[in-house]
């Protein structure tokens, strides 16, 4: 752990005085300690989407409000957070339990995208608002120029495309949920009024269906070219 300890520390360019800020951090509510992450959480929650906001109001000058807000969206979902977490292995700095180690926890999308924002309000802490914004701007690097138009979420396109041919909103249920009470899947399926239903698997269910409105417009794609 220390080792990992200091190579995370070397990545993000700061090695941490107060050590027990940034255990408090890496610590997963399973081991049981009331200094855990999920304060440390809600705070970098808070950082992260003032930095990006910032960083996206001064990148994109003639932008309208809206899609800003689209950008915001894109770059601070909990897949695109997980994905920087594994890129500077964090799920390896991570306490957990010895079951939720077992079940995957170091590898788990929603818990690395969470204690990523932990470790970035141990920093705004530490450090403040410019070592954060420092450190967000390196890892997120060109992904901020990455969207040329401002995402649309795949369930307001769906939404406003049904609206567009004069169908029933789309409808999103819960078919199925297994696994741990820790770690559920859920199972949505989606019904459009005149296509066949479909199924989609997400750690949450917004992720379920989102997943979902994406397969619907990937198969719409499909059948329009046949």
């Amino acid at each position: 752990m220390t080792r990992a300890l200091a190579n995370l520390e070397k990545l993000i360019g700061h090695e941490f005085a107060d050590k027990s800020l940034i255990q408090m951090a890496l610590t997963h509510s399973s081991v049981g300690s009331k200094k855990n992450y999920e304060r440390l959480e809600f705070l970098g929650d808070r950082v992260l989407g003032l930095v990006i906001a910032k960083l996206l109001y001064a990148r994109f000058p003639d932008e309208a409000e809206g899609d800003l807000a689209r950008r915001l969206a894109a770059l601070v979902q909990g897949e695109f957070l997980a994905a920087i977490a594994k890129e500077i292995n964090l799920g390896e700095c991570i306490s957990f339990s010895e079951a939720e180690a077992q079940s995957g926890g170091a590898d788990n999308d929603n818990i690395l995208a969470d204690v990523f924002e932990s470790v970035i309000g141990a920093l705004y802490l530490e450090s403040g608002f410019d070592k954060c914004e420092s450190l967000i701007q390196k890892l997120w690097g060109s992904r901020l120029d990455v969207m040329l138009t401002p995402p649309q979420h795949p369930k307001t396109r769906l939404q406003e495309w049904a609206q567009s041919k004069g169908l029933p909103l789309p409808k999103y249920e819960i078919s199925a949920q297994t696994g741990p009470d820790h770690a559920p899947v859920f199972e949505i399926t989606l019904s459009v009024q005149g296509f066949d239903s479909l199924k989609a698997e997400g750690k949450s269910r917004q992720v379920a269906e989102k997943l979902a409105a994406k397969l619907f417009w990937d198969r719409l794609k499909q059948e329009s070219k046949t």
